[in-house]
Formats: C-alpha cells, structure tokens, sequence
C-alpha cells in the first residue's frame, strides 16, 4: 500500500491489512485491536500501527482533524497522463524488438565489419569534434533512456519523477517509479527493462542503417559511433550491487521486498559478528533475515555476498584507477596554468579544471542531497 503522490509504498502483514479495513470501515483503535484479538488469538497494536501510518503520511485525518503532511515531490512532466502513454504496455512492442533485434544479428552475422569497436568511436581525427558529438549523443540516450522508464511507469499510473543520483562513486540519472509494485508483473518487468531495450533499440537502428549508408561518409561513421555510445552504458547495469535495473528485475524475480536493503542488513550482521570474534565481545546479535520467509533469507544471503564483492571491487578501481587519473589531471593543470604558458596551454587546463570540478562537485551535491534526504 502506500501514496502515489508521495512515493511511499510499504508491505503490510496480514494482521495489518485486516486492521486497515476495520478501521477504513468506521472501527475505533479499540474497537479494531479488540477485533483483532478475537480472530487472531493474540493481541495486535492498532495504536503503534497508525501512528507507523502518520510517520509514512499516510493518514489524512484523525477524528475529523487533518493530520499535516509533508508536501509531495511533484511527479515529472504531470500533464503526461497514463492514457496518452498506453501503447508502451502493447503486449506487440516486445514483439516487434525481438524482430529487430534478429534482424540486426543477421545483418551483423554477414556484415562483421559493424560490429561495435572502440576505434569507431574515433571517428573524427578532430579530438574535441569527437568529444562534442560523444557528449551530446550520449546524454540525449541517458534522457530517452529515462524517459523510457518513466513512459512505461506513467502508463500504469505511476507517478514517476527523473532526477539524477549516486550509485558508489558514479553520477547517474535515475528514474522513481516506486508504486510500480502495485501494477502487473510483465508491467513491472516492462518498467524496468525499458530502458535498456531503447538503448539496444538505437544501436539496432544505427547499425541498419549504416548498412544503407556509403562507408566513406561522415554518417556512416558518426552511426558507427552511436552504435558504441548506445551500448557502453548496459554492462553498468548488471551491476546488482548498485540497484541498477537488472538489480530491479532481480528483485522482483526473487519475490524480495526490499533485496538492496535486508542485504544491506545481513552484511553489517555478518560485520557484528565478526568484531564481536575478533575482539572477543559476548554481545548477541540477531540474524535479521530470520523473520523473512524462506525464499527472500535465501536470495538476500546470497546477494549479501555480491554486494560485499561487488562492492569492494567497484571502490577498489576508483582508489587505484579513477581516483589517481583524475588527480594526476588536475595537478598537471594546475602546474600548467601561469603567464609563461601559451593561450593553448591555460585554455587547456581551465577546460580540464572545469570539466573535472563541476563533474565532482555535482556528484557531491546530489550525494549530499541523497543522504540528507533519508536520515531527515
């Protein structure tokens, strides 16, 4: 349950759904806890439960009293409405991907020349013609790439919202299409794989008509260059430790409420019992995973590992790898800024600066944001 407007949802009991409809039906706490009781055979806390309800802003008055709410984020683009986006749940459109994509492995299988390369990414001698198109075509794919989320999302109802976010040291747009948990399941799975199937639909699309094209032409090469561009991103998601959209799929498949989460839970659990050996500490600690049901403990144990590996891997390369190349960049532009360089030099190492520090300082803002959002 929970409030499209808010994105909030929640999974209740069965306890508490049985004392939801007591009390939506006109029921007193009293009335629905001793309700409750009688049918089953022990006491519940309807009072404990409402005031859960309150904090979630949930409730919209008590006693003929408003209760205050915090006001909801507002959804992106609100005059789309599900009606207008309806065709994105059209059981045809899978249907019509699968052809296209057999389509383009049979022209790969007899055209290998377009088959994806680093090099055809280099498709200008003119460095910064190459990083001007890699920028604008790759940020315009991270928007469709959202939008194809949010076009499925909002076909269900889903009042979806495109933001950016922090995965680990990644920046990364993001879609919230929290409450798609209420909708069908191939609706749900159609949610989150719709952003991938755009980004193979366009490299799909680019390597047909590369075939169409003169491979002497300029088209021909910036389609090669799309093509790569479409699918760098995807290996990004089946990183399940990150919540990436594999991650969701995952989730969902493994029937798990919150998979990111209890592993989460489970993995500083397992830490807990290693420091209490280590520093031979009697203190108990209770496995947090024996309250889910058999199928989750055994999915989020196992996931527990993945994001601990995963994890440490993915730190690992920016310690050792990203962090220092961007430090070693910066220093070499700050030790080459000065009235002695030439206008190339400094013009050079402003860009460097500027590129590096707005990426950075971004990344920190929405950090900021992130985590300030969750402990408020």
């Amino acid at each position: 349950m929970g409030r499209f407007e808010t994105r909030r949802f929640v999974a209740l009991p069965r306890e508490g759904v049985t004392a939801l409809e007591l009390l939506r039906a006109g029921h007193t706490i009293e009335q629905a806890a001793r309700r409750l009781a009688d049918d089953e055979g022990h006491e519940f806390d309807v009072l404990s439960f409402v005031e859960a309800l309150m904090a979630l802003d949930f409730v919209d008055e008590v006693d003929g009293r408003p209760v205050p709410c915090a006001a909801p984020r507002p959804a992106s683009f609100p005059r789309v409405c599900p009606d207008h986006v309806r065709f994105a749940l059209s059981p045809v459109l899978p249907v019509l991907f699968g052809c296209l994509m057999m389509a383009t492995a049979a022209v790969l299988v007899t055209r290998p020349d377009l088959l994806p390369g680093f090099h055809h990414l280099l498709w200008s001698p003119e460095g910064s013609v190459v990083l001007a198109v890699s920028v604008i075509v790759g940020w315009s794919l991270v928007f469709v790439h959202e939008m194809a989320h949010f076009v499925v999302a909002r076909a269900t109802g889903v009042h979806a919202r495109i933001g950016l976010g922090t995965r680990l040291q990644f920046l990364v747009a993001e879609t919230d299409i929290s409450g798609i948990e209420l909708a069908p399941r191939r609706h749900r799975l159609t949610a989150y794989l719709a952003g991938i199937a755009l980004n193979l639909t366009v490299a799909a699309v680019a390597i047909l008509l590369a075939v169409v094209t003169d491979e002497t032409t300029i088209i021909h090469r910036i389609l090669a260059a799309v093509v790569v561009i479409a699918l760098l991103p995807l290996p990004f998601q089946f990183m399940v430790f990150m919540r990436t959209d594999i991650y969701f799929v995952l989730q969902d498949l493994t029937a798990c409420r919150d998979l990111y989460g209890d592993g989460a839970t489970y993995v500083r659990y397992i830490g807990n019992i290693l420091r209490n050996t280590i520093f031979r500490h009697n203190r108990a600690v209770d496995d947090p995973s024996i309250g889910l049901p058999p199928h989750e403990r055994r999915a989020v144990r196992v996931y527990s590992v993945v994001l601990v590996v995963g994890t440490v891997l993915c730190l690992a390369v920016m310690a050792t790898v990203t962090l220092p190349a961007d430090l070693t960049l910066i220093y070499r532009a700050i030790t080459r800024l000065g009235p002695n360089r030439s206008v190339a030099t400094n013009l050079d190492s402003v860009a460097v600066l500027l590129i590096l520090g707005t990426l950075h300082t971004i990344w920190a803002v929405t950090w900021w944001r992130q985590h300030r959002a969750k402990h408020q």
